[in-house]
């Protein structure tokens, strides 16, 4: 496997676009992102956006235990009018980091194959996720850690990696954060690694967690954050903002939602 350290995939992605003077300052919250560009038409969206990252989900045609082709969906989602064939075939012709989110280990190694043809054409960010551990009421099946971390690094050794856990949100009680022995499991599991590692954290649940992913982004400088939301959640740009208080701005990225997303910018003056 040729080192893709050229393709600038170990490069933290504030300063790859601080690199290109596509960001005005080496902050996360300055990154636009376009959430689920799965379906051809939201991927056409997000191509001609402009935002910096592109988020997108893989699942093999069929579902899990399917056989098919890589494509372009999110559970419960079967089928697609696009694969990632396709997809990466329209990306690439664009300057954005892309993130990739797989919700079942069958996955990742033929997307990664189809990845592996393109990388010569990547030169910018790309993010490789998946759920690899239970966390706060989280109901959803857990990516094997070891099956994906042996299978990523096998292709890409210096790929950002983007590790999180299996959550819920409930709105009608009170919903517990990341605990201890959640952030100290994962900083078990990362402390082997050496490439860059983002931990998607779901703003509903950083609040009450501030201590304990405050002492894991601690474990390492290749550690960063990155904030997303369900569609239900509460929360609010005080909260954001909170999170923005409490680690370096460098290293927390913001994937969230409207109208949120725009009343945070706003607050922090950042276009």
């Amino acid at each position: 496997m040729a080192d893709e350290a050229q393709g600038g995939w170990s490069e933290e992605a504030v300063d790859h676009f601080l690199r290109w003077r596509r960001i005005g300052a080496r902050d996360g919250a300055a990154i636009r992102w376009f959430h689920a560009a799965n379906g051809k038409a939201r991927a056409g969206e997000a191509a001609r956006s402009d935002v910096h990252m592109i988020e997108a989900d893989v699942l093999l045609r069929g579902g899990k235990g399917g056989n098919g082709d890589p494509i372009m969906a999110h559970p419960p989602e079967t089928d697609s009018d696009n694969t990632l064939q396709e997809w990466l075939k329209e990306i690439v012709n664009t300057n954005k980091g892309i993130k990739l989110d797989f919700k079942s280990l069958e996955a990742v190694r033929p997307s990664l194959e189809l990845l592996e043809h393109m990388k010569q054409r990547l030169r910018r960010p790309v993010w490789i996720n998946a759920d690899i551990l239970p966390g706060p009421n989280g109901n959803n099946a857990v990516v094997d850690a070891k099956g994906f971390l042996d299978t990523v690094t096998s292709f890409f050794p210096t790929v950002t990696l983007s590790l999180g856990w299996t959550t819920g949100w409930h709105p009608d009680k009170h919903n517990k954060g990341y605990d201890w022995m959640m952030v100290k499991e994962m900083a078990q599991i990362c402390n082997t690694l050496s490439q860059p590692v983002t931990f998607p954290v779901r703003a509903a649940l950083v609040r009450q967690s501030i201590s304990q992913l405050r002492w894991l982004m601690q474990q390492s400088d290749r550690y960063s954050l990155t904030v997303w939301t369900g569609k239900e959640d509460l929360y609010s740009v005080e909260d954001l903002l909170y999170i923005r208080e409490n680690f370096d701005k460098s290293r927390v990225y913001y994937d969230i939602l409207e109208p949120q997303n725009s009343e945070f910018k706003k607050a922090i003056g950042v276009e």
